[in-house]
């Protein structure tokens, strides 16, 4: 199911796609990754591997999104192909954001930006204060909005985002998938909706 809708998204209109999977084993994280980067290649797209730099590398991935406590952005960035994206969840940060961005990060993330049914315990960041951070980062550096976005709400992150991450908006819950068709027209909605973002990551 994993493949069939990660390829609705992409037919929809998505060009970043990020693989999160905090429970499988490594064989199977990497069967899947590998299969995705397929995808990806074939829709001109890009992979970011969540929180995993070596599954990056052997995945040849387009690039990594590291948490916390998921390794440095320095190593990352020694690591990994010069090309490559590196992602660095901030939180509700602005400091957190500002060494990422010099330690090499390619952009950063700020969430959960509103109540969130895939982290309920996430930080939370208010609206002002992405505004806030907005302006501190500059024009310049790529902020994602992640957390609980819908299309309901997203209009909310006007100006404060780059681009916003999707999960269960898109794919809906491991209980209740949402079908592949229904998975393409969620994602040409947001693209025709919202002046947000032209690339929503997954």
């Amino acid at each position: 199911m994993l493949l069939a809708q990660a390829e609705a998204a992409l037919q929809g209109g998505v060009r970043i796609l990020q693989y999160r999977d905090k429970l499988s084993a490594m064989v199977e994280k990497l069967h899947r990754g590998r299969g995705l980067k397929a995808l990806c290649l074939r829709y001109n797209a890009q992979l970011i591997i969540n929180d995993d730099i070596v599954l990056a590398l052997a995945t040849n991935a387009d690039g990594v999104h590291l948490g916390a406590d998921d390794g440095s952005i320095r190593d990352a960035r020694r690591l990994l192909p010069q090309q490559c994206i590196i992602g660095a969840s901030c939180y509700n940060s602005v400091a957190r954001a500002q060494h990422a961005i010099a330690d090499g990060a390619s952009y950063v993330a700020f969430g959960a930006c509103f109540d969130s049914p895939t982290k309920p315990s996430a930080h939370r960041i208010d609206l002002d204060q992405l505004s806030e951070f907005r302006l501190a980062l500059g024009s310049e550096t790529p902020i994602c909005g992640i957390g609980g976005v819908t299309l309901g709400n997203v209009a909310q992150l006007d100006r404060k985002v780059n681009a916003v991450a999707l999960i269960s908006e898109l794919f809906g819950s491991s209980a209740q998938p949402k079908e592949p068709e229904a998975v393409r027209l969620k994602v040409q909605h947001f693209l025709a909706e919202t002046a947000i973002v032209s690339d929503p990551c997954i």
